[in-house]
């Protein structure tokens, strides 16, 4: 069996890739050290996700821009993509609020183009790194309508929190008719099927009206506050 471990490498990506590599090691932990020095103190923070596609006027616009400056009025600073569309939407709330603006913003042929309201702007080449930073910072995920960029993230959070590698934190989903059959059929087929359990479900909420989003946030850290105890610290630092 050993004889044929050769056969199965590729020379050729060997001699090829080896310095590649390192590069790449170096330059992920190049941007997870600017983004957590720029990032430092930013605390209570939301993460809002949502599409680059959708322009001002349209009602998922103005849903994400009021969202977010209820937040930043509430004293959350509003970390987004940095991007064109929901994200804009969400930087643009939170910059005209009382906390900052935050923007993760991530290197692509076409779409991503940093947004002008941000009080603060990282730029990442590594979808790695920036996803880590909006989990790391994040004391609450607010999910607006959006497309397979949207859902990573969604299930991102949704996989860290339901295995224990991150504290629990509310993931909010706003705009019910989008987000519906996207339940239902979590409920249906992966609970019903044995994928998941029951109380997975829960672990996402429908809130469609602003305030009580906000208040959502607040109920959930009633009594304990938004800090990260030791232990949900130490598992930040495992993600």
């Amino acid at each position: 069996m050993t004889e044929k471990i050769p056969e199965l490498i590729d020379p050729q990506a060997l001699f090829a890739s080896n310095g590649q590599e390192a590069w790449r090691v170096l330059g992920i932990m190049s941007e997870f050290t600017i983004a957590t020095e720029r990032l430092r103190g930013i605390r209570p923070a939301v993460s809002v996700f949502g599409s680059a596609r959708i322009r001002e006027g349209h009602p998922y616009y103005e849903k994400a821009r009021e969202v977010s400056r209820r937040l930043s009025d509430a004293g959350f600073a509003v970390i987004s993509g940095g991007g064109p569309g929901l994200m804009e939407a969400a930087n643009k709330g939170a910059f005209a609020g009382r906390s900052p603006a935050i923007g993760l913003n991530i290197l692509l042929p076409k779409e991503q183009a940093s947004n002008s309201y941000q009080d603060v702007s990282v730029d990442f080449r590594y979808f790695f790194a920036r996803k880590m930073m909006f989990v790391r910072f994040a004391s609450a995920y607010v999910v607006l309508p959006g497309g397979f960029g949207t859902l990573d993230e969604l299930s991102e959070c949704l996989t860290l929190v339901q295995t224990g590698k991150s504290r629990r934190i509310p993931i909010i989903l706003v705009g019910a008719p989008f987000w519906r059959g996207f339940v239902d059929w979590v409920r249906d087929r992966l609970v019903g099927e044995g994928m998941i359990d029951a109380d997975d479900v829960k672990l996402m909420q429908l809130i469609e009206e602003p305030a009580e989003i906000v208040e959502a946030i607040f109920s959930f850290y009633e009594g304990r506050g938004f800090q990260p105890t030791r232990e949900e610290r130490q598992k930040m630092l495992n993600l």
